[in-house]
Order: C-alpha cells, then structure tokens, then sequence
C-alpha cells in the first residue's frame, strides 16, 4: 500500500488529507494543533509526533502550509521532514510560496535525493474535500509522472507550467490578480452605494454581466449585504500571496502599479481585519472619509 505523509491541515490541507483516506493509501499527518486532526485520525489516518515522523517511510510526502517561513521549517527545521524521507521520496509543496522560495527548496531536497515537485492549487475548500482541485505543477516530465498517482486523488485538472517554479509563477499570477479584482470589486460596490443605486440590482448585474468573474460572482452579493461569514480565504494570506508576486513582477517588469495599488489595499485589509474573509475590504473602502 502506498503511504503518504500530509503536513498543514487547515481550510485546505484537511480535506485533501481526507482525500487521500477516501482513496484507500496509508496516511500519517501532522498539524501544529492535534484537535484538526481527530477526525482523520479516527477515519484511520495516523498522527505523527512532527514532520519528521510523518515522513518516516513514506512515498510522497505532501505539504499545505501557510507561507515560507512555515514551509521551511516543515521541511528543513528541527525534525523537518526532509531529515527522514527515504531516497527517491517524492515532495510535493502544494502551499502558496514565493517563487525565489519554490526554487531554493527544490535546490535543497534534490540535494539530499528526493523529488520535488511544487504544485500549489486553485479551489475552494468544498473542492479539496471532494478532490476537484486544479493543480499547478512544476516538475520535470518524468517527476510528474511519478507524481501522478499521489496527485489524481486531489483534483479533476493538472496544468504542468514546465520546470520546478512553473506552478508557483502561476499561482502568484492567479492570486494576484484575485486580489485586484476583490480590490476593484469593493470600490464598484462603494461607488454604487454613496450613488444611491439599487444594490440588489447591482449586486445581481455584477454576477451575471461583462465584469463577471469567479471572485466577482462569489463575493458580490456578500459585500452588499456585509455577510463575511464562513471565511475560505482571508485578508492576511491575500496580502501574503500579492506581496510574494510583486516581489516577483519587480524582478520581470519595469512597473507594476495596478498590482502595486492592490497590494496597498490589502495591506489594510490585513490589518483591518487579518484573520477574516478577504471580502471585508467593503468595509475599508466604504468607512466615511
């Protein structure tokens, strides 16, 4: 039976651990609180003391954390679990990190034998927990091949972008771009409210016309009517996520000032209201002057 190790079980990472259960393979995962792990551990998974003992003896070992720092310390720091994969062992970061980040992990583990393949993804939590995510891999042709048995139970659609780093570029591309949409979003839904239009109205022409996109669709409604309950995405990891790709647009392109203006706007946000549903920017934007 094949063994995986699942390392970050939180809105995202649990379900895709679930995923892996459904799918029959041994599991073992760690979390920095044990409590979001009980249930999976009562659907057969195993609870791991650290990274390291999660990946003790495992194929693949796959991780979902929240930004560098944690991916480094998962995989490289005390009891990390690149210290006790066997050779040949696949590595699979799923978390959103920066690219320089996706490029200088991949150097180290290859250092030491093992596969890496960055692959974070796009989806919802209800689409982790059901295995429809979108994942966005770099890897060598032949790693992803290796990979695909550990990857199919999480998702419907692999985009490989090419080498290692590919999968993050995209992703910071994806979520960006995210970011000055809900951005935008909050700023059409202010400029509509202060002209007295009907929001009902606005909030249904927004979803269904020109401007429709995913975010848009998703997060109109919920700006009119100020409900921001069930956060799936939040103003901290947003504004971690548009930080990572400016730092990478400045290295690629001479300006960047819609991204730019974006990232300031989450930098309110963030620290507005940090751990709460990213669509309070409403609420930033909208504040008397």
């Amino acid at each position: 039976m094949a063994t995986v190790a699942f390392i970050g079980l939180g809105r995202m990472g649990h379900g895709m651990a679930g995923r892996y259960l459904d799918n029959g393979l041994a599991v073992a995962v760690w979390n920095r609180s044990k409590v979001k792990a009980e249930d999976l551990i009562a659907r057969g998974a195993r609870w791991a003391a650290s990274p390291a003992d999660a990946a003790e003896g495992a194929d693949a070992v796959v991780t979902m954390v929240a930004d560098d720092a944690a991916s480094s310390a998962v995989w490289l720091g005390k009891d990390g679990a690149a210290s006790a994969m066997k050779p040949g062992a696949l590595a699979i970061e799923c978390s959103t990190v920066s690219y320089q980040h996706a490029l200088d992990l991949a150097r180290q583990l290859r250092g030491r034998g093992l596969v890496y393949i960055d692959c974070p993804v796009t989806g919802l939590p209800e689409a982790a927990a059901s295995g429809k995510l979108t994942l966005l891999v770099g890897a060598e042709p032949a790693d992803l091949e290796k990979a695909r048995p550990f990857l199919a139970p999480l998702c419907t659609t692999i985009r490989h972008f090419g080498a290692v780093g590919g999968g993050t570029v995209y992703k910071l591309i994806n979520n960006l771009m995210g970011a000055v949409q809900i951005a935008s979003l909050a700023e059409g839904i202010a400029i509509a409210e202060r002209a007295g239009l009907d929001m009902n109205l606005v909030a249904e022409a927004m979803a269904t016309g020109a401007v429709a996109s995913p975010q848009v669709i998703r997060h109109s409604r919920r700006m009119v009517a100020r409900d921001f309950s069930g956060a799936s995405f939040t103003a901290a990891l947003r504004h971690k996520d548009a930080a990572y790709a400016v730092a990478l647009a400045e290295t690629l392109l001479s300006g960047v000032p819609v991204s730019r203006a974006a990232l300031a706007a989450y930098d309110e946000a963030k620290a507005h209201a940090p751990d709460d549903d990213e669509g309070r920017m409403i609420e930033i934007v909208s504040r008397p002057k």
